[in-house]
């Protein structure tokens, strides 16, 4: 290594960019120059020459050094609160959120720290002439153990869009939310866990995906029912008069989501229910007061939902960023005079907002009501479209010029470049975590829980710069222990227990931190293998993490059984050169079996004692029940069964990678209506099976 990627190396360093990393082999790696300086010049560090890098190393001692207060400064309930230390002493004062007085007293001459209040919470703490919000941790976020009302408890996952209900026009819904909420909690599940519920783009109903969200700030428009607005009069008034009527049914029917027609269907019913309601002063009433206390960030969704149908309409396609300059920036006063000149558009999107907020709620009310411990679990994305609404509205916190994604790993040997934008270390501590804790709060409100999808983020992400290769990226370390305490906050202000996807190339002791801190991992099956490749047996599974049969983006239960994702993956292009999926699978059925035999499953689901007589690849019901009732022995505090599993489908959700060209990827719907999903002999035996697993029975 020279001497200027020496220093290079350093500025990375002191910078939060790790040079060295160890892949999921655990073996070293080191990220190359290139890469290294496009991702330093994309966090604002100055490295193309050796002044660059001298003036940078200066200007990041200053900031380490300053004894300036943060934004927001976070501790731990009843530890000292690390200051830098000045020449003078310096009065303090801690105030409450109602402001006030908890603590006063002076810091001396080059003290270090103060002591933080005992509760926890938001306090200002004003230090000389300087203040900032204090955020002080509790020890551990809200957890299963902290529900009164649970007791080993499981649940069930569901794709939202997946759902039916009769006249749902094609899509699942709110309403069916709630369907499948009280139909679940029949049957003793105290979770429901869904997939991402965050704003898309209206505008452009092709791009579906709810992991690639507009924005994690608001809601998915397409989820709200229209009856909701006038009931079903007007709605079959409504629907009548745009001649919608077949084309809902035909939508209603088909086996995959029709993402495009169906939003415009939907759409077409909202908005004339929309200039329905502007004759209804309590309606419009409730729809300013909602504005007043959503503030400036729903009124900036709302402008960028209205530019981007409008410039959609001038044949301007794509992202915030293809517009014309003046509209770059969401407080320009080009922005506001549209927003003046378009008021009834932009209503609209803050209408639809409103509806999507009080839809959400309702499901979680009702799952509530209906026995569940937990109820709604949301799903939080790992970033965000560069393109979107949070991007746009929030551009001093999130990352430029550089994507999300993964690197070589044994999910995907070709490294991943998600496309996506998230928030940037430094925007995090300039607009103290603001945007965090919106999305935090955000993905609390109507919920009992919350999944951090890739929680790595969190400490660190892995970097792609654009115009680079997705092996091509680097490791970008984060605030870890600030982003935990302000999650364990939050989690414990809203009651809502904490799910991270600690899933891919895992840093060591993460899993051990995040689980001192309350936040369970996922244990996934398929994964849960012995050094032999035999299936780990349940009993050693965590005790610190939610258990699965699967997820959204691997097999099913069925699906494994009878080879159907090696048939999808071979088709995509993603067979394994040299590798015989096949025979492999075969040898792997019989290790699975086996398990189950030893753990008590396979014969409580009526098959075969022998551990050497595996049911055949066509005889997936069987194993889906085992693999239920196998998964629930764990001693994890929290199971959860995707329904898919749950029915014994042989189709995942999500086939990472193809484009839907190649698989239908958030597309496909569940065979019955939500309030008779599990009403079916092999639902109701897998939920049997879990039950009585959890019970101990």
């Amino acid at each position: 290594m020279s001497d200027l990627d020496s220093r290079l190396a350093a500025l990375a360093e002191q910078a939060g960019v790790d040079v060295h990393w160890r892949d999921a082999n655990d073996r070293p790696q080191q990220v190359a120059p290139p890469t290294v300086r496009a991702v330093l010049e994309q966090l604002g560090v100055a490295c193309a020459s050796e002044d660059d890098i001298d003036a940078s190393l200066e200007r990041l001692r200053r900031e380490r050094e300053s004894t300036q207060l943060p934004r927001l400064l976070v501790a731990d309930a009843g530890k000292p609160v690390p200051l830098t230390p000045a020449l003078e002493p310096r009065r303090y004062r801690i105030e409450d959120e109602q402001g006030r007085l908890v603590h006063e007293g002076i810091v001396a001459a080059d003290e270090r720290a103060l002591r933080a209040p005992e509760a926890s919470g938001y306090y200002r703490l004003l230090l000389g002439e300087d203040s900032c919000t204090l955020a002080v941790a509790p020890q551990r976020a809200f957890g299963v153990a902290d529900l009164a009302d649970a007791s080993r408890p499981w649940g069930v996952a569901v794709q939202l869009a997946s759902l039916r209900r009769p006249g749902d026009g094609g899509i699942g819904d709110f309403t069916a939310l709630e369907q499948c909420a009280r139909a679940a909690a029949a049957h003793g599940a105290d979770a429901l866990a869904i997939s991402p519920v965050h704003a898309l783009f209206a505008a452009a109903p092709e791009r579906y995906s709810p992991y690639a969200p507009s924005s994690r700030l608001f809601l998915n428009a397409l989820y709200v029912d229209p009856a909701r607005v006038g009931g079903a009069a007007a709605l079959r008034t409504v629907t009548d008069a745009h001649n919608l009527r077949q084309e809902m049914a035909e939508l209603e029917w088909l086996d995959l989501i029709d993402w495009p027609r169906t939003a415009r269907a939907r759409m077409t019913l909202l908005r004339t229910l929309f200039e329905w309601s502007l004759g209804d002063s309590k309606l419009t009433g409730e729809l300013k007061a909602f504005r007043r206390e959503q503030g400036e960030a729903l009124e900036r969704h709302a402008r960028f939902e209205a530019l981007q149908v409008h410039f959609r309409a001038h044949d301007v396609p794509g992202g915030w960023q293809a517009w014309p300059a003046e509209y770059h920036d969401p407080a320009s006063p080009e922005v506001a005079t549209f927003a003046r000149e378009h008021s009834r558009e932009v209503a609209f999107h803050a209408f639809l907002q409103w509806l999507a907020t009080r839809g959400l709620d309702d499901a979680q009310k009702t799952a509530r009501a209906s026995g569940m411990a937990i109820g709604l679990i949301s799903d939080l994305a790992v970033g965000t479209d560069p393109g979107g609404s949070q991007a746009w509205s929030h551009q001093g916190e999130l990352l430029h010029g550089l994507s999300v994604g993964a690197p070589p790993d044994l999910l995907n040997r070709n490294g991943q470049d998600w496309g996506l934008t998230t928030f940037s270390p430094a925007g995090l501590k300039r607009s103290g975590y603001a945007g965090y804790l919106a999305m935090l709060r955000t993905a609390m409100a109507h919920a009992g829980g919350v999944r951090i999808d890739h929680v790595l983020g969190l400490k660190r992400l892995w970097l792609v710069p654009h115009g680079f290769g997705a092996t091509e990226g680097a490791y970008v370390r984060y605030p870890f222990e600030n982003m935990l305490r302000l999650l364990a906050i939050e989690s414990h202000r809203n009651r809502a227990v904490v799910i991270g996807e600690d899933l891919g190339t895992v840093p060591a002791d993460f899993r051990q931190r995040i689980a001192g801190e309350g936040v369970l991992g996922i244990r996934v099956l398929w994964f849960e293998r012995a050094a032999d490749l035999g299936f780990v047996a349940p009993r050693h599974w965590s005790s610190d993490a939610m258990a699965t049969t699967s997820t959204h983006d691997v097999a099913t239960v069925a699906g494994w059984w009878s080879g159907r994702d090696i048939e999808w993956r071979a088709r995509a292009g993603l067979a394994e050169p040299g590798v015989d999926e096949i025979a492999e699978r075969a040898v792997d059925r019989d290790r699975l079996w086996r398990a189950m035999c030893a753990s008590g499953a396979a014969a409580e689901a009526g098959g075969t004692p022998e551990e050497n007589h595996p049911p055949s690849p066509d005889e997936v019901m069987p194993v889906a029940i085992a693999a239920a009732g196998h998964v629930a022995r764990a001693p994890a505090p929290l199971v959860i069964i995707p329904a898919e599993d749950l029915l014994a489908l042989s189709e995942q959700p999500n086939l990472p990678g193809p484009t839907d060209a190649l698989h239908p990827n958030w597309r496909r719907r569940l065979p019955e209506t939500s309030s008779l999903l599990f009403e079916g002999p092999v639902a109701q035996a897998c939920c049997r099976a879990v039950a009585a697993a959890r019970s101990g029975s």
